[in-house]
């Protein structure tokens, strides 16, 4: 029990050397990726931004794995975990923890990302001091237990490096070390900082649908290069709503993507929040009373 009310603690003093160091290296590379550059190189990165930031990430992890928007076989499960460890932003397990931690304590001193504790923080300090990367178990079976059965989750989480290596063999097979550049070291680095993006920017600047309790907001610029993530104060309003884009000038790939998965039968279940819809339902309620 001890761990746990360690991690809601999330600032600490102590710097996370491996997070730091992997952090800082990634950055080198990516920068030298720019003095390589080809149309081939270029292609590999963006696809494998794609498959990383928006099926892995944004569908896989977020909306999927952390708020159940919708529910998938097994195979679509793992694969779409598969692909949110090639953004290398941590396991799943650590991931989604991590996320049910911000949104069970947004904008307080156990979220673990809060932009109220700076701006440099919540984009990025909170790998290099906080707790957030090195969850004990506790805390996860606490915050999710519904991963922490599940024994494929919890061997890619430990493991979440793997695949990213088999893609940069694959890689460097094709198109050499400066493919391996561009599709590993520039795509990662740029999907952290627009992931960080909705951490940070997300909860300062924008505009506000839903008067939630948190400082969230909405941000068009952030949602284009996150694939829909931006529309921050729609999402904590309604968490687990698999659709974050809530009017028609809200454009929301990933949930675009959800639906074509939908048509195809690789998921079903899927909760949309419609403001139209619980007007709809209250509006019985309000005739009752």
């Amino acid at each position: 029990m001890q761990n746990v009310v360690e991690f809601t603690k999330p600032r600490t003093g102590k710097i996370n050397w491996a997070t730091l160091v992997a952090v800082s290296l990634f950055h080198i590379f990516a920068v030298a990726a720019l003095f390589t550059f080809s149309w081939q190189n270029f292609a590999a990165a963006f696809v494998l931004w794609w498959v990383a930031g928006s099926f892995g990430i944004g569908i896989g992890y977020h909306r999927l794995l952390t708020h159940r928007g919708f529910t998938t076989p097994k195979w679509v499960e793992y694969l779409l975990s598969i692909l949110g460890t090639l953004a290398l932003q941590s396991g799943p397990l650590t991931w989604v923890t991590t996320h049910r931690l911000h949104h069970a304590f947004t904008e307080t001193d156990k979220d673990p990302h809060s932009p109220r504790h700076g701006t440099y923080w919540a984009h990025i300090g909170w790998i290099f001091r906080g707790t957030a990367q090195n969850q004990s178990w506790a805390t996860m079976v606490r915050y999710c237990p519904d991963l922490t059965k599940d024994r494929f989750q919890v061997a890619l989480d430990k493991y979440y490096y793997v695949p990213i290596i088999i893609v940069a063999i694959g890689l460097f097979a094709i198109g050499g070390f400066s493919m391996v550049l561009w599709g590993v070291a520039l795509k990662t680095v740029i999907g952290w900082h627009f992931t960080w993006l909705v951490n940070s920017a997300t909860h300062l600047w924008g505009s506000r649908r839903f008067d939630t309790r948190d400082d969230s907001r909405n941000n068009g610029l952030i949602a284009a290069v996150t694939f829909g993530e931006g529309w921050h104060n729609n999402h904590h309003a309604h968490p687990r709503s698999a659709k974050h884009g809530l009017a028609w000038y809200e454009f929301d790939i990933n949930w675009i993507q959800i639906r074509i998965m939908e048509k195809l039968g690789m998921l079903d279940g899927v909760y949309a929040y419609s403001e139209k819809a619980e007007r709809a339902e209250l509006k019985p309620l309000r005739e009752a009373a």
